[in-house]
């Protein structure tokens, strides 16, 4: 027998470990805590709500990347239109600030150097939807509630078409 320990399997590259999705979540409801509670001094951030969407730590747990998304700021007539960049250079700014309220707040043997983003997932949803409801898009996933037999034409100019639901159950190989 050996005297060997077996060894811990090796993360892959982009991998997020239990420990930094846990504490990353506590950050972000701490973080929020924080800004709910510490009123931050700025021209950019007077009058503007931000949301903490997430936060990304590196592995060693000494950086957190901070997503934000000021409400509003996907609508155009909001006061925060235009200003998403100057409000995250502001959050920036007052990065050590925060990280000082952030530390009273957790329990970690290091409070992580806070890094500010714009959190771009939502625009990039608003995208995706915008694409799905283009009418070419929605020609070729859209499914006739009708029968090819109620309009009188078995085969279409694609010819039949029939749902998975129609079809019968696929045979697997």
């Amino acid at each position: 027998m050996s005297n060997r320990k077996p060894k811990k399997p090796v993360a892959k590259a982009g991998t997020v470990s239990q420990r930094q999705l846990r504490a990353s979540e506590m950050i972000r409801h701490a973080l929020v805590e924080v800004m709910r509670e510490n009123e931050i001094r700025d021209d950019a951030l007077v009058g503007v709500s931000v949301t903490v969407t997430e936060v990304r730590l590196s592995p060693d747990l000494k950086h957190a990347t901070c997503f934000v998304e000021p409400l509003g700021a996907g609508v155009d007539t909001a006061p925060v239109a235009g200003q998403i960049d100057a409000i995250v250079k502001a959050l920036n700014v007052h990065a050590k600030f925060l990280r000082g309220a952030l530390g009273r707040h957790i329990d970690m043997r290091f409070t992580p150097d806070l890094r500010f983003r714009h959190d771009e997932s939502f625009a990039a949803a608003e995208r995706l939807n915008r694409l799905l409801d283009d009418p070419r898009v929605r020609a070729d996933v859209y499914v006739s509630p009708f029968k090819d037999d109620d309009l009188g034409d078995s085969d279409g100019p694609a010819g039949p078409q029939l749902s998975r639901s129609a079809a019968g159950p696929r045979e697997e190989s």
